[in-house]
């Protein structure tokens, strides 16, 4: 595994090594020892989730609210994604910053994202397979968001005409969150 900081503190970006010949690949996508050693993080994930979603989808921006905050490991097994995290952590110097990175099957690219981070992604290909490690169980009545078109983030999806959830579509602005 090939590790670096992301763009904000507490983000990492990890690549697995990939093992080919004639009969095809083999990758270790995540070993715990591994992780901690590169990251100096001992994160105990608990559940592995699995999303398929049609080209233009975008899904979030989401996150839980403490206690039931979730540490999240995204990665895509088919299709590609334009992955955003944004920094909600209160006391972080980056409170309000965004970084969005491109992730797919073919740069095998993960995205590690500690508590206090917003999700979202947008899909890029025909079709996307997104597997995501978390550290907590889901808690709905924990559960909060920013809406994608926050003018004060202005982030570019890379998406034409956004397909959303309804429950997105009312997510407020960053400015009117409630943490």
């Amino acid at each position: 595994m090939n590790s670096k900081p992301g763009p904000i503190s507490g983000s990492w970006l990890l690549t697995p090594i990939v093992h080919a010949d004639s009969r095809g690949q083999f990758v270790e996508s995540f070993q715990k020892g591994v992780f901690a050693e590169q990251t100096g993080l001992n994160v105990d994930f608990i559940q592995d989730n699995e999303v398929i979603s049609n080209q233009g989808v975008v899904r979030g921006l989401h996150l839980q609210k403490e206690p039931y905050g979730q540490a999240k490991l995204i990665k895509v097994v088919q299709g590609r994604i334009y992955d955003v995290a944004v920094d909600l952590r209160l006391n972080s110097p980056t409170y309000g910053e965004w970084f969005g990175v491109e992730i797919s099957a073919d740069n095998r690219t993960q995205l590690f994202l500690p508590k206090g981070f917003a999700h979202g992604y947008s899909v890029l290909s025909d079709r996307a397979l997104v597997q995501y490690k978390v550290d907590s169980f889901y808690n709905p009545k924990s559960e909060i968001g920013v809406r994608y078109d926050d003018p004060e983030l202005d982030i570019n999806w890379q998406v034409k005409n956004p397909s959303l959830s309804q429950k997105d579509l009312n997510l407020p602005f960053l400015k009117n969150l409630k943490l």
